[in-house]
């Protein structure tokens, strides 16, 4: 008698749990994959500006800083690239984790209410 309450108690426990722990599992790999965008984020603009600095260090006499000032052009377009691509990313992480937020709220409407 105790054993099948006790079995009930948890079976229910677990069913009232189960969207917690999806919306959990939905939250971590979210902030995993935007953790991983930012680094990857990071790593690229700090890489940009380590040549930036170099390529300034470089400079010895007009030649070389008229090549330095061409040069900035290109590395602002490929700055303004980096950071169209970076926003393109996190607006599909954002549609992404959206959608599958919807599919779990929908997903538990659906055993909560009555058919």
């Amino acid at each position: 008698m105790y054993t099948d309450l006790f079995k009930s108690f948890t079976d229910q426990s677990q069913k009232s749990m189960e969207p917690y722990f999806k919306f959990n599992q939905l939250m971590t790999k979210n902030v995993e994959v935007l953790t991983e965008l930012q680094l990857n984020a990071i790593r690229a603009y700090s890489d940009m500006g380590l040549e930036q600095m170099k390529a300034a260090a470089s400079i010895k006499d007009v030649t070389s800083l008229t090549a330095y000032s061409s040069q900035q052009l290109s590395a602002l377009t490929k700055l303004s690239q980096q950071m169209m691509d970076d926003s393109n990313k996190l607006q599909g992480i954002a549609k992404e984790f959206k959608e599958d937020v919807e599919k779990l709220t929908t997903e538990n409407l659906k055993t909560v209410t009555p058919a």
